[in-house]
This record gives structure tokens, C-alpha cells and sequence, in this order.
């Protein structure tokens, strides 16, 4: 794994001229994860996943942290910026990184409300034939692991999943203790409906702790093969985008 701050600007040209095919963005958030995961636990889990690829054809940038968390404004702590903000500073960071010849990215998210975002940078990337850039969540490819583990489809919010990455990558930073308490004012699920309409467009609109989910069934070794489940579907995304000219990549002309 190679972080590009840590090379200097001729070690990363080399890099840029005759190795790398692809570079790779964490982009999360720092928003409430109730009270027992911390603020910054969407991008520490981007980073780290980004962070266990081992290949010589690909470099790891530094991480965005703050994301589009309006949603979570009514808790302490929670930091945001507006969704168009996110798109620019995104489209402009993976675009600079395109004028160096690396074209091909790869955005590891960890925050759903980046999603939109994403999508729109990455169409406008594209369709201006500037780079490819492929969004990716780190809980998207989990090929069946969150049901075995938790018995749910998905991410919620501070539940098992995110307490179980969390244990195993920081577990200093998990507050035992206080992993019932989230529980008890979680939300059984994400979001609120009214006979089919979505009236819940803040977390605290359904959840008194910020959580939705279970928070106790998660553990560390739970969150040991989200990890390595994650860093191994994400290793063979570079590997897809390594083999692929750019060209390839690019919109299909009209027909």
C-alpha cells in the first residue's frame, strides 16, 4: 500500500509515469454515531479498508473526512457540508489527480449520505472525459457476510456492523459501556414513513440515540472479516479497472 503524502513530488511522479493505474479517495463523514461509536467512524472505516490494499499498481490518497450530514445536525458534534460543496471539492481533488495521467479512481465511501454526490461527480468526470472515477461503498460487496453475521441486508447507523468494524480497526475508541444505552434509543430500522411517504429527513425524526440498528450483536471478530470481506472486493475492483483501457471506460458514442 502506498499513500501519495508520503512520497515526495519525484517519488510520485515515477510512481504517476510507470506504475500506478489507479488512485484511491476515503471520503466519509464526521457526524453522531450515538454514544458509544465515535465521530470520525465513517472515515476511519473508508481509510482503513483503502489503506489494507497491498498492490503496486495502485496509490492511496489522503482522506476527505467531512461529508454531506445535514441529517445528523441536531446531534453534538456532527460537522457538514453542503452536497454540492462535497461534489466540487470531490470532482476537483480526483481531477487533479487526472492531470498527473492517473485517470482511473476508485472513491472508497463510508458514509451513505455521500452517495448522491458521488454519483453526480463521477457522472460529470465521465461525461467530460476528464477520468473514470467508480464510487464504492465499503458495505456493498459483502456477497452475503452482513446476513450470516447480523442477519440483516445492509448498513444501518452506529448498529452491529459499524460497532464491529469499529472494535476491530480502533477498539479504544468503542465505549463499551455505553452500547446498550445506544441500543435502547435506537431506531429498529432507517428512516420514518407515513403511509408510504418519508417524513424522516433528520436521524432525530426516528432515533433518540442517533443509532438504528443493534449495536450489541456487534464484536471485534465480527468486524475482523467485514474488514478483510471488504479489502478483498475492493482489491479486485482496482483489478478490474487496471485491466480496462481508459478509453473503454468512457460513454459510448451516439447511436
Amino acid at each position: 500500500m502506498r499513500l501519495l503524502h508520503e512520497q515526495t513530488t519525484t517519488e510520485a511522479g515515477d510512481l504517476f509515469d510507470d506504475e500506478v493505474e489507479v488512485a484511491v479517495l476515503p471520503a466519509g463523514s464526521v457526524e453522531q454515531h450515538g454514544p458509544a461509536l465515535p465521530l470520525g467512524t465513517d472515515f476511519l472505516a473508508a481509510e482503513a479498508v483503502a489503506r489494507g490494499l497491498d498492490r503496486d499498481d495502485s496509490v492511496v490518497l489522503p482522506t476527505v473526512p467531512v461529508g454531506v450530514s445535514t441529517h445528523h445536525r441536531q446531534f453534538d458534534g456532527t460537522l457538514w457540508v453542503d452536497p454540492e460543496t462535497f461534489e466540487d471539492y470531490v470532482g476537483e481533488i480526483l481531477a487533479s489527480v487526472a492531470s498527473h495521467g492517473v485517470r482511473k479512481l476508485v472513491v472508497v465511501n463510508g458514509h451513505g449520505g455521500n452517495v448522491d454526490a458521488l454519483s453526480r461527480t463521477a457522472r460529470r468526470l465521465r461525461g467530460e472525459r476528464i477520468a473514470f472515477a467508480a464510487p464504492w461503498n465499503w458495505w456493498s460487496s459483502l456477497d452475503g457476510l452482513d446476513e450470516a453475521l447480523f442477519d440483516q441486508s445492509g448498513i444501518g447507523h452506529a448498529d452491529a456492523m459499524e460497532t464491529s468494524m469499529i472494535a476491530h480497526l480502533a477498539a479504544d475508541l468503542v465505549r463499551e459501556a455505553a452500547i446498550e444505552e445506544a441500543e435502547a434509543g435506537a431506531a429498529d430500522s432507517w428512516g420514518r414513513t407515513v403511509h408510504g411517504a418519508e417524513v424522516g429527513f433528520d436521524v432525530a425524526d426516528f432515533s433518540e440515540s442517533g443509532a438504528a440498528g443493534r449495536p450489541t450483536d456487534g464484536s471485534a471478530e465480527k468486524g475482523r472479516r467485514l474488514y478483510e470481506q471488504s479489502v478483498s472486493e475492493l482489491d479486485a475492483l482496482v483489478g478490474w479497472l487496471t485491466e480496462r483501457p481508459f478509453d473503454a471506460l468512457m460513454p459510448e458514442p451516439h447511436r
